[in-house]
């Protein structure tokens, strides 16, 4: 009812807001198939607070077209940090040695510059430096997860994209801790 009167409106774009709140995706995703369907494709449609990537590229096939999220810089300030080879953790010790930068693949001014063991350093001090940088890399991925969905939406192998996507930057939560 809520979106229907909102369409007489005629705005020149649509959010979706209250979602992404602590209930299970699968209930979200209902939510923002049910709300989309109502939506005019031609106008923008904005998910607010959606910031896990495996949920922006969910929404993204169920019509969203804009995110916001603090996700990217919150985590990347207590060390979690995104990358295509799945989560890493840059505050274990085991990064205290590592002379890699966080994804080799990366083109992220932190990850061309530094390493693992010196952004951890930088991390464990308290050091601001250390907060920009592993910020950077963070929305740097962001970037590059938005480009490559719209790449391969216009490709028409999004779907199966997706899927492969998700399955990489979400599969490696044992390998960094193991490594």
């Amino acid at each position: 009812k809520s979106v229907l009167s909102l369409l007489d409106i005629d705005f020149e774009g649509y959010a979706i807001g209250g979602l992404a709140v602590g209930e299970p995706a699968e209930i979200m995703y209902d939510m923002v198939n049910f709300t989309t369907d109502f939506m005019p494709v031609e106008k923008p449609r904005y998910l607010m607070g959606v910031g896990k990537p495996e949920n922006i590229l969910e929404s993204i096939e169920r019509g969203i077209d804009m995110f916001d999220c603090v996700m990217p810089t919150r985590n990347a300030r207590r060390g979690f940090l995104f990358s295509w080879n799945g989560p890493v953790r840059i505050k274990n010790s085991m990064d205290k040695n590592d002379f890699r930068p966080i994804d080799e693949n990366c083109n992220c001014y932190a990850c061309k510059n530094h390493t693992r063991a010196y952004l951890r350093h930088l991390l464990v001090a308290n050091e601001f430096l250390g907060f920009e940088l592993v910020s950077v890399h963070n929305v740097h991925f962001y970037l590059e997860l938005a480009r490559a969905a719209r790449e391969h939406i216009l490709a028409g192998d999004y779907k199966a994209w997706k899927e492969d996507a998700i399955k990489k930057i979400t599969d490696n939560e044992t390998k960094e801790t193991e490594n």
